[in-house]
């Protein structure tokens, strides 16, 4: 347990260090006190909106990566390349688990015979396109659904779209040759045959762990964002959200280095809104819990790096242009 505490106390004690320079800083170099108190409010603010459905979104993926059945998700899938794809970037309604469990799992599963292009298209939407995630999303964006549908079909779009190609064009292999993982854990079907209060113990444990891993990027990402909002020139992101093709690509940037939890980024994207238009926003939302750097790492460690490469760079590309368009034609 103190193993896992490690990463969210050196979350914490880094927000807390620098809550301490800046009030040496405020004490000794005349900084503004409002603005040191509007900092610890707007930093506090969005860590209470975030914080219920980080707990969700954890409690529902550790439930699903005990009693969820793998036999069960490869019956889901149709035999046809297109229509698994589509079945693909729907299952996350169904099973919505975030993307630290998702990868070995959908790794095991292709290694049993799923389709690579249809698991791919999978680990792409489940993040996004799933019931915890739109509420989250409706609810940042002060209940309007017009956001959280946007990012719904853009990112089923961008799965989908990367599950065709890679249909079309991947041969052999993704995965890497050793069958070894870092991240890979007890086969869903062991677990299927534990007794009922094992599994419950496994369950709780992974709840317990992922939310210690999420909530130190959850931290951080609600810190940053508190800082675009507080310390940085107001001018200066007016500036930047004012060039549409410069905001989009610093704002998925921004999320490849965040690495947040899907289930809570929408109120770190909400909080920018001032500054950014909402197709940088979508951009920020889709392409983050898609490819992150958290994720990033996940995927070289199962998949060859050449097939994380293509699926890399066609996911930034129509983040990037999906989000221009539905800026254009349909985001307020």
């Amino acid at each position: 347990m103190t193993r896992r505490l490690l990463p969210l106390l050196a979350a914490v004690s880094t927000i807390g260090a620098g809550g301490v320079l800046l009030l040496i800083a405020r004490r000794d170099m005349g900084l503004d006190a409002a603005a040191a108190s509007r900092f610890s409010s707007v930093f506090i603010g969005i860590l209470l909106e975030a914080l219920p459905y980080l707990l969700l979104g954890v409690a529902i993926s550790a439930v699903l990566q005990v009693y969820l059945s793998e036999r069960l998700l490869r019956r889901l899938l149709p035999r046809h390349p297109l229509l698994a794809v589509t079945a693909a970037g729907l299952l996350g309604v169904i099973f919505p688990l975030c993307e630290c469990g998702m990868i070995p799992a959908v790794r095991r599963l292709i290694r049993k015979g799923m389709p690579a292009y249809a698991g791919i298209a999978y680990i792409l939407a489940g993040p996004v396109v799933n019931p915890v995630v739109f509420t989250s999303t409706w609810a940042a964006f002060g209940g309007t659904p017009q956001m959280a549908i946007a990012r719904a079909g853009l990112a089923f779009f961008v799965a989908f779209a990367i599950g065709a190609i890679l249909w079309k064009t991947l041969r052999g292999d993704p995965l890497k040759a050793d069958l070894a993982s870092l991240y890979a854990s007890l086969p869903q079907e062991e677990a299927q045959e534990r007794p009922s209060g094992s599994r419950l113990q496994s369950a709780a444990l992974h709840a317990t762990d992922e939310f210690f891993d999420m909530g130190k990027y959850l931290i951080l990402g609600a810190a940053l964002a508190t800082l675009f909002q507080t310390a940085v020139s107001r001018s200066f992101l007016e500036e930047l959200g004012g060039s549409q093709l410069l905001s989009h690509l610093f704002l998925m940037g921004i999320a490849f280095l965040l690495s947040l939890c899907s289930t809570s980024d929408a109120f770190v994207a909400a909080s920018l809104g001032g500054s950014f238009e909402n197709g940088a926003l979508l951009a920020f939302l889709v392409f983050g819990p898609m490819i992150d750097l958290k994720s990033m790492l996940l995927l070289l460690a199962s998949f060859r790096v050449r097939v994380v490469l293509l699926v890399a760079g066609l996911a930034a590309l129509l983040t990037l242009t999906g989000s221009w368009l539905l800026e254009a034609i349909y985001l307020p």
